[in-house]
Order: structure tokens, then sequence, then C-alpha cells
């Protein structure tokens, strides 16, 4: 099995961002090897999957953040791992305007005690971004079946356990909607990643555990890449039930907004994680921050929560796209008034275009 305890130690970057006044980018200490998803056969694809879940932490690890500016200046910060194996950059910028079109910085992370270097990426907006998304990940662009019930874990375990990214369905419709939302690429190199140029911003409830899967599964189906914000948590009861995914998703949210005050987002969820209700709350504090709202429904009726959530969500007057089909998008985002924001125009535009294709 892959899980090695002795292993030398190694630090897998998450995606990080930066305003021109702060910059955010967290990491982990594990000590395994770096997981092939193009494993073939049940065996060796469940290891792959085993692997993930179970990790093996390194806490006390020195690790150093290199990122060089446009200018040949370099930032430079170290911090030290926590018992969970995390270390987390939450650095002030003076003086470094953000680009004119979004693109990704490369930096580096260099710790001592194994590999020792591996590249980061932060993703800078364009300094004309008017709007850009957060999206919820769990049942919005793919079924993970790893949230909710130990009940739905069981009934899933397949899913889980034994397909590769590249074998997992995205939500009808999602590919084409997400690209029409990003709105084109921003700048590129064959350092960067591709960047749109409406930033994306992801939210989601399974364990930071499965981030490079998620980004494997994003890059197989053309999905925009982002900044994603997971939990830690166990195989527990408490961290695979509901509780605390609003909560999380609020707080991550509030986050967000206030990294990029002068912004406008559109929150995209569904509504069997609570997304709804996790909306509205934001809606109703932040009414002048939400452009839109877009859940994919399920079919289910809507609680009694949720029927409030619908509710506040009209009070704080904020558009709300309640629907199964990320096509029919296009027609929200026009009878929304959308089409008035000259952001929002173009997202009217590139839309329609998809739709045009596609029939």
């Amino acid at each position: 099995m892959p899980f090695f305890t002795n292993a030398p130690p190694r630090v897998q970057p998450f995606f990080g961002y930066r305003s021109s006044e702060i910059l955010s980018i967290s990491a982990r200490a594990l000590r395994g090897n770096v997981a092939d998803f193009n494993a073939e056969g049940m065996l060796r694809s469940v290891r792959t999957m085993l692997s993930q879940f179970i990790s093996h932490e390194v806490a006390g690890l020195q690790v150093s953040l290199t990122i060089t500016r446009e200018d040949g200046s370099e930032l430079t910060r170290t911090q030290e791992t926590d018992e969970e194996g995390f270390v987390h950059f939450e650095i002030e910028v003076d003086d470094w305007p953000l680009p004119p079109t979004a693109l990704w910085h490369v930096g580096k992370l260099e710790w001592t005690g194994g590999a020792g270097e591996a590249e980061c990426h932060i993703l800078a907006p364009g300094a004309d971004t008017d709007l850009a998304v957060i999206s919820d990940i769990d049942d919005t662009i793919i079924e993970t079946g790893i949230t909710g019930s130990l009940k739905a874990v069981r009934r899933n375990w397949k899913r889980v356990l034994a397909q590769m990214p590249h074998q997992r369905e995205h939500v009808p419709g999602v590919d084409g909607f997400y690209q029409a939302l990003g709105g084109g690429a921003g700048q590129a190199s064959e350092t960067r990643l591709s960047a749109t140029r409406r930033p994306f911003f992801y939210v989601s409830s399974s364990p930071w555990n499965l981030f490079s899967y998620l980004v494997a599964f994003k890059k197989s189906r053309g999905l925009p890449l982002g900044p994603v914000m997971l939990r830690d948590w166990s195989l527990s009861r408490e961290t695979l039930g509901s509780g605390g995914h609003g909560e999380h998703k609020r707080a991550s949210i509030e986050t967000i907004l206030g990294a990029f005050p002068d912004m406008r987002f559109a929150l995209i969820g569904d509504d069997t994680q609570g997304d709804l209700t996790a909306y509205a709350s934001i809606a109703a504090d932040f009414p002048n921050r939400i452009a839109a709202i877009f859940i994919r429904s399920a079919g289910e009726t809507l609680s009694g929560e949720e029927v409030e959530a619908k509710q506040a969500i009209a009070e704080a007057g904020v558009p709300l796209w309640l629907g199964s089909d990320y096509q029919t998008g296009e027609a929200f985002l026009r009878e929304a008034g959308l089409s008035a924001d000259r952001d929002a125009a173009g997202i009217v535009e590139t839309v329609e275009q998809v739709a045009e294709a596609a029939g």
C-alpha cells in the first residue's frame, strides 16, 4: 500500500491569491508519493484514493516562500508547519499593483529534509476586473459522493475510492457555462497556468486531501482554475455529516470578499448542501457585493428554511436563479438585468454564443 510513514517530507502547495494589498497562500507537508491519477484497474485506483485520505502530516517543518515580482524584487517569508502539517502565508504587500489582466504568479517553496523545492501558483485578478465568481464544488460541478451522511459515502464508495478524475462525470453544461462566465483567458506562459479574465474561487466542504484530485478533474473538463478553500477533516461521523458546511462556506466567502473589497461576485452552488441558506446569509449582509446567485436544483422540494432563504435573497435585491440545467442560465442573466452591468454584459454575450454553438 502507498502509505510511506518513513518517506522524506514533501510540501503540497495549494493555489493562492493576491490583491494589491495582501497575498495569501497555504501548503501542507506530507510523507508519501505524489498521486498517480492515471492509475488503471480497480486495485490501483483504490490504493491511489486511499493514499489521499490516509495522509501522514509533518509538523514543525520550516518552509520558505519566495516570489519574484515584475520589477525583479523578491518577496520572501518563512513559516513552520503546524501539527496537521499546514503552513499559511498571509503577507501584506506594498506598492504591487494588480496586472492589467488576470495571471498566475509562479513562486517557490523550499524546505529541508526532502526534495526541498516545489512551484506554487498565486492568482492575481486583473486591475479591470469588476466581477468574479465563487463556486461550490460538491454536486455543483462534480457529484463527489463524499459529503453528507456516512450512508451516502457507503452508497457511493466506488465513485469515491475507485474512479480517477478523468473518469468522473461533470454536471451537464457546467463546462460551457463556466467558460462563458470566465470571459476568456488572461495572461499565460510556459510557466504560468492559464487564467480566465473573471477570476474563479472555489469553496467546498471536501477535505484538503482531495485538492490535487479536484484540480485534476477541473483540468480534464476544461473548467477554470482558481484558489480552492477546503476543510481539514478526518473520516468521522462529525466531519462527514452536514454540520459546519454552511459555517465553513460563509467564512471562506467572507475571506474572499475582504481580500477584494472593490469587486462584486456571482455565487454558484446547489441545493444538496445548504448552499441556498448559506448564500442568503451572505446576500443579506453584503447585498452590494453580490451580483447574482445561481443554485443548481436536484429536483427536491425546498425546505422551510430554504424558502425563507429565497425570500431573504429577494429582499436583499440580489437576482436568484434556481434551475437544473446550466444552459438556461443565459435567460436568467438577461432577466436579472445583469446585462446593464458592463462586465456582466460580456457574460450574457458569451453564454449566448455558447448556446448557439451547442444548438
